[in-house]
Parts: C-alpha cells; structure tokens; sequence
C-alpha cells in the first residue's frame, strides 16, 4: 500500500528508478541540460538539487556521499571544481523546467530540464532588459518643479531678448546721435565760410561812408555854407 507517498514511481522498480536518476542526474551535471518527459524532470528535480546543495561544502565527506548518488567520478569532478562556485550565491532553484509540446508517438509531455546559470541566451536577454530605462509616469511634483524650471526658463529668455532689444535701440539711437553731430559740425563749417563774407560787408560799408563824409567835407579855402 502506498500510503502518503508523494513522490511519482514513474512504473519501475526502485533500483532501476534509482540506477535511472543517477544516470539522468549525471548527464544533467555533464551537458548543463537534457530532454525528457515532464514526469521524469520533476522527479529529477527533487533528486538532484540536494546533491548541489551538497557540493557547495568541498570536502571529502560531501564528495563521498554525491558519489554515492551519482556512482560517476567525472560527474563529481565536474560539479565540486565547476557547478558549485558557480551556484554558490544562490539558495535554491538551480534548475529550470521548459516546456517543448507533446512527442509523436505516444503523445508524452515533453520538456528541457537545464542549469539554471548556464543558459547563455536567458542571462544575456535578461542583461539587456535590465539595461534599458525605466519608462514611468512622472508625478504631480515633478511635473510642476518641471513648470516651474520652464517659466524661469521663459523669464530669463524674455530679459535676455528685451536686454538685446534695448541695446539695439541705444546703438541705434547713438548712431543718430553721431550723425547729428556730424550734420551740424558740417552745416557749421558751412557758416563758418559764410561769416567772413558778411565781415567784409561791415568793413565796406564804413568805408563808402567815410567817402561820402569825405565829399561833404568843405576843401581847404572854401567856406562851409
């Protein structure tokens, strides 16, 4: 009677059950992943994750109790010099069971059971995922921190443009100035040629007068009127 017995007999006997997971488990450790049934990868599961766990205490105890399991020395070897440094982080879980769809024939449940840290192809994609960024919603605080940068953003563009526009208008205004200047040192330069004319007038007139007061002077022996 098989009373509170949980674990699958998979319709053989216990030696060869046991002679079969011993063999299953040293391939497992020798190639990093095998294809079989989904019954026979459970019950390998259960079978060979202890004796990983075993391995990760290097020691000849541990070493003679896996082999006792395995009856494979270069199963051993593989796993005590390559497997358990790589595993040693990990607390469990060191296999994984992928599904593959049913096998012509008999229409069994097929799957590949692997090594966990040996799946090349998963490590690197999961690399990549955690590469990219995080694509999230900002929330209210960011966002209006982020208004506000703009608006002083915004304020200090319109002082800068307003500054450029009043210097402009200064230059511009300095150089109507200029040309003010310049038009009047000319239009003074050309009165300035004009005056001595005018000068020469004031000197001629006296002079026709002192002609004319010369006439109306009486000659010497003449009597005035």
């Amino acid at each position: 009677m098989r009373h509170r017995k949980g674990f699958n007999h998979l319709g053989r006997t216990r030696s060869h059950r046991k002679a079969m997971m011993a063999n299953m488990a040293s391939s497992l450790i020798l190639h990093k992943r095998i294809k079989t049934t989904t019954a026979k990868a459970k019950a390998l599961r259960s079978y060979v994750e202890p004796l990983i766990t075993k391995s990760k205490e290097d020691s000849t105890h541990s070493r003679r109790v896996v082999f006792s399991h395995l009856k494979d020395k270069f199963a051993v070897s593989e796993l005590f010099r390559e497997i358990s440094p790589k595993v040693a982080d990990r607390q469990g879980g060191y296999t994984r069971i992928l599904k593959t769809g049913n096998r012509l024939g008999d229409n069994a449940d097929m799957c590949i059971i692997e090594l966990v840290d040996y799946n090349v192809n998963l490590l690197e994609a999961q690399e990549t995922t955690k590469a990219k960024p995080s694509r999230r919603r900002r929330g209210k605080k960011k966002a209006a921190s982020d208004n506000t940068q703009t608006k002083v953003l915004q304020t200090e563009e319109s002082a800068v443009n307003e500054e450029k526009v009043s210097d402009t208008t200064i230059s511009a205004e300095s150089q109507e100035e200029k040309r003010g200047v310049e038009s009047q040192a000319v239009d003074g330069k050309s009165e300035d040629k004009t005056k001595p004319v005018e000068k020469v007038k004031d000197v001629e007139e006296p002079k026709v007068e002192k002609k004319e007061s010369e006439k109306e002077q009486p000659e010497e022996g003449e009597k005035p009127e």
